[in-house]
């Protein structure tokens, strides 16, 4: 038998073979072996003696009147998407108009009589849960001069008392001024006569409030 060596696997005077490297072992993890070292982590100590240090939350003001900085333009602000409510607010009746979904189309709705118990303002605040509303358009009358009157005075305390119950629906005012000869006239053109035109006429005056406030709102965005 050729002779062997230790650090060799084949007969001498062969070409030797070199073993692979064996890895260093892993300590062991089972029961009984010795827990692992702990690493250590520096640490800072922080004298919290005298409270945490002041918090200070400092906001700057753009000027954004020239557009963006760059030189980008503004985009414009797109309208508000969701059912408005149109509202003409009348001595007697309350006509309610309301758009579609997209703020297109304003179409009457509902004439609600005034009541001295407000149940009225109930009803329409009923209504803008019903349709799920995220406006409100109230018109506030005023004179061909556009100076407010007695009408417009009401307009206003009357969107206050609105305002009051819908929430965070918020409520807006628009200049209305022939809103009602504008419906009358449309109501003629129509075939309605004066009677005709009397249980609907405040309805339609809604419609022109607040498909005039739609069309403004789009020509903005």
């Amino acid at each position: 038998m050729p002779d062997q060596r230790p650090d060799e696997t084949g007969p001498v005077g062969r070409r030797p073979v070199s073993r692979p490297a064996v890895p260093p072992s892993r300590p062991r993890t089972g029961p009984g072996s010795p827990p692992p070292r702990p690493v250590q982590h520096e640490t800072t100590e922080i004298d919290l003696s005298a409270g945490f240090p002041p918090v200070r939350h400092e906001t700057a003001q753009l000027d954004l009147s020239g557009g963006l900085p760059g030189g980008l333009p503004i985009p414009p602000r797109r309208p508000r998407q969701g059912r408005r409510l149109g509202i003409d607010v009348g001595s007697v009746r309350v006509g309610v108009a309301l758009s579609d979904p997209g703020g297109i189309l304003a179409s009457p709705l509902e004439t609600v009589q005034r009541a001295r118990d407000e149940s009225d303002l109930d009803r329409i605040a009923a209504l803008v849960v019903e349709h799920e509303v995220t406006e409100v358009i109230v018109g506030e009358p005023r004179h061909l001069s556009g100076a407010s009157g007695a009408s417009a005075r009401e307009a206003r305390a009357y969107s206050r008392a609105l305002a009051g119950r819908i929430g965070s629906v918020p409520v807006h005012l628009v200049d209305e001024r022939l809103s009602t000869v504008t419906a009358a006239s449309s109501l003629r053109a129509n075939g309605l006569d004066s009677r005709q035109q009397r249980p609907i006429i405040d309805q339609a005056a809604a419609v022109v409030i607040l498909q005039a406030y739609l069309d403004a709102q789009r020509e903005r965005a």
